[in-house]
């Protein structure tokens, strides 16, 4: 999403904050400390890099406790329960001061000594600097023909243009991610709701590694769910499918009852109850498909309707900026 026009910054972010949600990452979370540290160190900017930890059941947030305790650059937060991957980065996000944020995920598939290179496309005058894959290590094909389908699927029925083969992984200016937060919706797919903010954005082409250890904590179920709330977040796709199976049935059954009127003037009939079954389930199971989508919509809107916060906070250590 690049922007004609950008008005350049001649100095480096004041501050620098570090969203990372984490969901049982015990076996990588020391690394991805390590290799932050390495870099924010070497950029030489004030720093925080905060942890969320997103209800996880191994030692987790024993480690990342120890991190914020040890290190008065980190924070640790720990949810009360597994929210869900969008929702702890959210939570990173609102815990953040900085200026500039890079969100990454614990796994280390997205490197971090990237932020560099995001900083100065900063400088240049962008507001969002998203990592876009050109190459993605240790994934199944069927994963890659999903992620590959799915972009391609929402990019021509959503009405904001989403980027395509990104994830999350992006520097944010402060005045975008504000307006961001801004948004509290319950059904949430934050790489589209970025790209919905606008602001000049660039892609960053990287090759995007395999884990350095662990296992997915995206497996095809939970993609597969992400992918249906982005799609009924960001387009009304599925409505209109709905309208139009109603229209070409019903065009259908006008000629199907057409044509049985002809032929009962000429003397044609046609007895028997197995072709009228079949197109009552016909019929049936697109209705039911119909209210389906309809009901997802409607269940979206009660969700919205209760208000009730998108994440409860167990616990907080460490602040690295201050009050």
């Amino acid at each position: 999403m690049q922007n004609c026009y950008l008005e350049k910054r001649d100095r480096l972010p004041k501050s620098i904050s570090v969203a990372v949600p984490c969901y049982n990452e015990e076996e990588v979370i020391s690394e991805t400390y390590k290799r932050l540290k390495a870099i924010l160190d070497k950029i030489n900017i004030p720093y925080e890099i905060i942890f969320v930890d997103d209800g996880s059941k191994d030692s987790t947030w024993s480690l990342i406790s120890s991190f914020s305790k040890n290190d008065k650059t980190v924070k640790a937060v720990k949810l009360a329960r597994n929210h869900g991957h969008q929702f702890a980065l959210t939570c990173a996000l609102d815990q953040s001061k900085g200026e500039v944020v890079l969100i990454i995920d614990a796994d280390l598939q997205d490197p971090p000594e990237l932020l560099d290179e995001m900083i100065k496309k900063w400088q240049e005058g962008y507001y969002v600097i998203y990592g876009q894959r050109i190459a993605r290590d240790g994934e199944s094909l069927s994963k890659k023909f999903f992620a590959f389908a799915f972009y391609r699927v929402i990019s021509k029925i959503s009405k904001i243009n989403i980027p395509q083969d990104t994830g999350d992984f992006r520097l944010i200016d402060r005045k975008a991610l504000d307006v961001l937060l801004s948004m509290r919706e319950t059904q949430r797919f934050i790489r589209g709701m970025v790209a919905w903010v606008g602001f000049p954005q660039t892609p960053l082409p990287y090759h995007r590694a395999e884990r350095f250890a662990g296992t997915t904590k995206y497996p095809f179920k939970k993609s597969l769910l992400l992918a249906f709330d982005a799609i009924t977040s960001f387009s009304y796709a599925p409505l209109r499918l709905a309208t139009y199976l109603g229209m070409f049935f019903s065009v259908i059954s006008f000629l199907y009852f057409m044509v049985v009127i002809v032929l009962k003037f000429m003397g044609i009939n046609f007895p028997g109850y197995t072709s009228l079954m079949g197109a009552i389930l016909m019929l049936g199971g697109i209705q039911l498909i119909v209210l389906g989508i309809i009901g997802e919509y409607v269940g979206r809107i009660f969700e919205q309707g209760q208000k009730r916060p998108l994440y409860i906070i167990q616990d907080i250590k460490g602040e690295p900026f201050g009050e």
